[in-house]
């Protein structure tokens, strides 16, 4: 089969497409000929070497996707060959054929295409727990959210209205500005603007009641803009590192810092397909909706990386086998 790797870390100059030997299948496990693959920014900091990976090169970047079971090991009752599945959290994705843990396996109902089973995934599983789980989103509640216009912004904007509250969206660009609003933001900041003074003043200087803060380096911003009781959410660091919270601080100003991490939250094959249940559910309704993904081919997985560096692309980067795949 043919693969996207890299033998050493680097920029996306370090990137192949070659042949690479089709992964064994164990007796618990289904070969998957991939159809769509998700790009993320967790493989962007693999390649440089900011992730720690396991083995020996050549190395297979990817976790999401999307495929066809070709083949099931011993073990495996409950999937058949020739279903259309989807994942979030299975290695080695960029390449033609996959193998995955039947408990990792997310069933694709007919009405949703491959790529959109591998474009909401990583990011929708993740915006359904954060509204869910890391704070439990209430009518009415006023939520920040920072990158409005990201992947998970986007979809974060669009749960959070679907739960009864009102998203109000931070953007770095007014172009961002316009898709945040788009989606369901009802005012949307800059980062280049006194975006705490405005915040205060829409608020009449109460605050919000939750920060989804993705950024790092703008938590104590985050925590002026909320509310005494109010919630801050840290789940990522995208802008750099974030100062360190003394208790105290928390104690001082009555205000909450949670966090949350998906891998925790997917802890078994039910969480996994309840959660991306949901998810299918409010797309084939029509309640979610996601921007058009950027396709590329697998074998030129180098220009996909450019441009997710980039951070032009709204949608989701997907990167796409060819159709002259076989079991060699």
């Amino acid at each position: 089969m043919k693969a996207l790797t890299f033998h050493s870390f680097g920029d996306s100059s370090v990137l192949t497409y070659q042949e690479h030997p089709t992964p064994e299948l164990q007796s618990n496990e289904v070969l998957i000929e991939m159809k769509a693959i998700g790009l993320n920014f967790a493989d962007i900091y693999r390649r440089k070497g900011n992730y720690h990976l396991e083995g020996t090169p050549p190395y297979l970047l990817g976790y999401e996707g999307s495929g066809l079971i070709v083949r099931l090991g011993d073990a495996v009752t409950d999937l058949h060959v020739g279903q259309r599945i989807a994942f979030a959290d299975v290695p080695n994705a960029n390449a033609e054929f996959v193998t995955a843990p039947q408990d990792k396996i997310i069933p694709l109902p007919d009405s949703i295409s491959y790529e959109t089973g591998a474009s909401v995934l990583l990011q929708g599983l993740t915006a359904h727990y954060l509204t869910r789980d890391s704070y439990d989103i209430r009518p009415r509640d006023l939520v920040l959210i920072h990158a409005a216009a990201g992947g998970v912004g986007q979809l974060l904007t669009q749960i959070v209205r679907l739960r009864g509250a009102i998203p109000i969206g931070l953007t770095s660009s007014q172009e961002k500005a316009a898709i945040a609003k788009q989606n369901g933001c009802e005012h949307v900041f800059l980062y280049s603007d006194d975006w705490v003074g405005q915040l205060h003043t829409l608020t009449n200087q109460r605050g919000v009641d939750v920060v989804y803060e993705s950024v790092g380096s703008t938590l104590m911003e985050s925590f002026q803009a909320t509310k005494v009781h109010g919630t801050v959410v840290f789940y990522g660091m995208a802008g750099g590192d974030p100062v360190a919270i003394d208790p105290r601080f928390l104690m001082d100003t009555s205000k909450t810092l949670t966090g949350g991490d998906l891998w925790n939250v997917l802890t078994t094959r039910e969480e996994r397909i309840r959660r991306a249940g949901e998810l299918f559910s409010w797309i084939q309704s029509d309640q979610l909706r996601l921007a058009p993904p950027t396709l590329f081919p697998l074998s030129d997985g180098k220009r996909a990386h450019d441009y997710l560096e980039s951070r032009q692309s709204t949608g989701k980067i997907l990167l796409i086998p060819s159709d002259e795949s076989d079991l060699d």
